[in-house]
């Protein structure tokens, strides 16, 4: 479990500085308006098809199935893995061409602003991503069970180059004006899911798996992960569903040139709660949050996950408790000191980051805004990832839906309440308070299934971490007051940046060391023992 989060989170860590630096692409060269808001609206469904299918339900749903079949009959277990990927391809092939059927007739039909038709025009070009990155996501969920991490987890980082490179070719080579340049890399999203495809074959190759077109799908294996894989695709994928939901209403209630700034609401005006931009603003806050999400609380989910679904075939559950509770306390253990520290650099992270090109201070102080509420829900976001992959190993998949459910539901209407007061951190807020009702509701359907041993040791992690958070605040706060009074620049503020978060990050390790804080060993080599 600890080394393959190590290999995951070494790997993922250099695919979210790449997706930084893309980020970095897109604020200098379309900065935080109407047309980044275009984009981003027409990227979150094949996104959100990364999301279920790379973080999520079609992984997440054969990793248990084909871990028991495996360990029963290799060849059944190879035939699985076929008609897996072969139904799946057929299913969102159909889908894509329905889908870019649906498009179609709504830019021809119901289409009335330039807005709308930007987005739709840009869905068209992107909708076939899914086809590949679905299929990653199943080979990636195969390569995991065979112990192999570094594939998968270096395939995000082939569609930011794809993507960084366009901007760059289209913009400064091409001179390309920026809604031609959006097309250009709607373009490269393609090519890079081919891309994607094609470096996990040759490790399945090496780990003796042969796909070939299979349509066993009476098999029993089959079956079993379809009736999982429903259920999976809201359990596992809230928040990424939250997110939608937050762009979507972002969308509809801001208003604009085009819109202007009120609309008829029972025979009244109502003055629009946001304008333009909303929808940039809340995207490069969510980046900045799934940082630590990503690269820790997805690595450690998705690590720990084929040991607990091993457990759970083994039929022992004493050790799948052990597993299950590690887990949750190293959720902890990563989740407080990460929130802290974002909270912190907040400011000076975006503002070196972000601002300039098209990017300006007004955008930063939205930005810092929203991310603050979103940055208060990290610990739920983490554990929903542990937790409900703790379900998925004992291949129930109705328990976390159902938690999901109730998660959206409330999500919905909190975004429709906060948005008043609270504008798009209102948004943000409710994202952050459901994660943390969706974890409540499975922590304890969980305790009463296994026994409260799941939360054994955690009280005696929290409080440790706690104080070595405390310990790290102190130390970065300072640091931040002595460096404040250095000269400014650009290279000398990236510079004050680095210096803060290395101070942060080794106080935070130091006071873990001291206090014997044993979730230390996640970062920390210590041996042979922990690499389970």
């Amino acid at each position: 479990m600890v080394k393959g989060f190590r290999q995951i989170a070494s790997l993922t860590a250099l695919s979210r500085v790449f997706g930084l630096a893309r980020d970095i692409a897109y604020g200098h060269f379309f900065g935080a308006g109407q047309l980044l808001d275009a984009w981003i609206i027409a990227f979150r469904i094949p996104n959100l098809s990364r999301r279920l299918f790379g973080e999520g339900a079609a992984s997440a749903s054969l990793i248990p199935v084909y871990s028991e079949t495996l360990h029963n009959d290799r060849e059944m277990a190879n035939r699985l893995a076929g008609t897996v990927v072969t139904v799946i391809f057929v299913i969102l092939a159909a889908l894509v061409l329905a889908g870019e059927a649906g498009i179609w007739l709504y830019y021809k039909l119901l289409a009335r602003t330039d807005e709308t038709r930007l987005i739709l025009s840009l869905s068209s070009v992107m909708l076939p991503y899914m086809l590949f990155i679905c299929t990653v996501a199943i080979l990636a969920g195969l390569l995991n069970v065979h112990r192999h991490f570094a594939s998968p987890a270096a395939a995000p980082i082939v569609l930011n180059m794809f993507i960084i490179a366009t901007i760059l070719v289209s913009a400064r080579l091409l001179r390309l004006h920026a809604r031609a340049q959006l097309f250009c890399v709607a373009a490269a999203v393609l090519a890079a899911g081919v891309a994607q495809v094609a470096i996990q074959i040759w490790p399945l190759r090496n780990a003796g798996v042969r796909i070939r077109p299979t349509w066993d799908v009476h098999a029993e294996s089959f079956r079993k992960i379809l009736m999982l894989m429903g259920p999976m695709i809201l359990g596992l994928t809230v928040t990424q569903i939250n997110t939608l939901a937050d762009d979507l209403i972002a969308w509809w209630f801001s208003g604009s040139d085009e819109k202007g700034a009120f609309f008829m609401f029972l025979g009244s005006r109502v003055r629009y709660p946001m304008w333009r931009g909303s929808v940039s603003h809340l995207y490069y806050a969510q980046r900045l949050y799934q940082l630590p999400l990503g690269v820790l609380g997805i690595s450690l989910a998705t690590a720990i996950f084929p040991v607990m679904s091993d457990d759970a075939a083994r039929g022992d559950f004493a050790a799948l408790r052990r597993t299950i509770s590690r887990g949750i306390r190293g959720t902890v253990f990563i989740a407080i000191p990460a929130t802290v520290g974002l909270l912190l650099v907040a400011r000076p992270l975006i503002a070196v980051a972000f601002q300039h090109g098209r990017f300006s201070a007004g955008d930063t102080n939205m930005v810092v805004h929203t991310l603050t509420f979103y940055t208060f829900g990290l610990c739920g976001y983490f554990a929903q990832q542990v937790l409900a992959r703790a379900y998925y190993s004992m291949q129930d998949s109705k328990t976390p839906m159902t938690s999901a459910l109730i998660a959206v539901f409330a999500n919905f209407l909190l975004n429709l309440v906060l948005i008043w007061p609270l504008g798009r951190g209102g948004l943000a807020c409710a994202t952050a308070l459901c994660s943390y009702l969706q974890v409540a509701i499975l922590v304890l359907v969980l305790r009463r299934r296994l026994g409260h041993s799941i939360l054994d040791g955690l009280p005696l992690t929290l409080a440790k971490t706690l104080a070595a958070t405390a310990l790290m605040s102190i130390v970065a706060a300072v640091t931040i007051l002595l460096l404040s009074h250095a000269p400014a620049g650009r290279l000398l503020e990236i510079l004050k940046l680095v210096v803060i978060v290395a101070a942060a990050v080794a106080t935070y390790i130091l006071a873990a060391k001291i206090l014997r804080i044993e979730m230390l060993s996640l970062v920390v080599r210590r041996g042979k023992s922990d690499a389970r």
